[in-house]
This record gives structure tokens, C-alpha cells and sequence, in this order.
């Protein structure tokens, strides 16, 4: 967290903005948390733990998190963002169930491979990549099994 810290007050101030103790404190708060979240949660969060933090300040330093590279934004196939921490976690992807939403994240190593070997073949110096796969989950497989399985009486 440390780091993270050092990172965020050297982008504010390369950027000539003020360091508050809301903007801080949402950065620990992401920080704190594991897996995706929307603004919303965030926010919710937040003021359940008593913090007083407005929603425009939230939006706001989500963005410069994003921009120094210290969170993720993602979109996965609805009009609502989710995000989540980035700075010192290893590279993964997504499947996305279309059913429910459910985001599981995955890490495997051929990836890595065919990143290298697609920036070799066609001259790239690949930075990052992101990889979401879509699909129905097992539980709502199931559930869309057993509402079949049921005969009208």
C-alpha cells in the first residue's frame, strides 16, 4: 500500500492537483477490497464505513487511478464499469457469464506465449493485452435445466 501511495501522490502532483484525504482514503478503500467493483459499490462501501465522500470525487479519482495505471477499467458486455486494483497483480482474464454476470478471473501461461509470439511476428512491443470470454456459467446452466425439466401441472 505503500507504494501505491507514493505512485498516486507523485501523479497528483505531476498533474498539479491537491492531495486530499478523500482521494487517499478511496485508494485505500480499492485497495482493501478484492475482486471487481462498480462505482457504486464503492461508494455504498464507503459511506456504510462512515466515510464522507461525494459521488463526483469517487468518479473522479477512479479516473486518475485508471490513468496512472493503478486500476483497471473494464466493460464486460453491460453499460456498467466494473474495476479493480492493478498495481503489483499478475496479468489475467475474464469469463463472463451473459446470464448473471458473474466475472471469474484466470491466468494462463500460453497466453503470455502467444502475446510474445504475435509482438515478434508482426513488430510489436506488445504492453498489455485483455482477453474476456463470454459464455453461460454452470449454475445458471443449471438452473435453465431444471425450469425445463418442470412440466406444467
Amino acid at each position: 500500500m505503500e507504494e501505491v501511495r507514493k505512485l498516486f501522490t507523485a501523479h497528483l502532483e505531476n498533474k498539479g492537483l491537491r492531495k486530499t484525504g478523500e482521494r487517499y482514503a478511496i485508494l485505500e478503500e480499492i485497495y482493501a477490497r478484492s475482486g471487481h467493483f462498480d462505482v457504486e459499490e464503492l461508494y455504498a462501501g464507503m459511506k456504510e464505513r462512515g466515510l464522507q465522500v461525494s459521488r463526483a470525487t469517487v468518479y473522479n479519482t477512479l479516473d486518475l487511478l485508471v490513468e496512472q495505471g493503478l486500476v483497471s477499467k473494464h466493460q464486460f458486455g453491460r453499460n456498467l464499469a466494473q474495476y479493480e486494483k492493478s498495481y503489483g497483480y499478475r496479468q489475467h482474464d475474464h469469463v463472463i457469464c451473459t446470464e448473471c454476470h458473474k466475472v471469474v478471473e484466470f491466468c494462463d501461461p500460453r497466453i503470455h506465449g502467444i502475446q510474445t509470439m504475435v509482438g515478434e511476428l508482426l513488430n510489436f512491443h506488445i504492453l498489455h493485452h485483455s482477453l474476456n470470454l463470454y459464455g453461460i456459467c454452470g449454475d445458471c446452466r443449471a438452473q435453465a435445466a431444471a425450469r425445463s425439466s418442470v412440466s406444467p401441472a
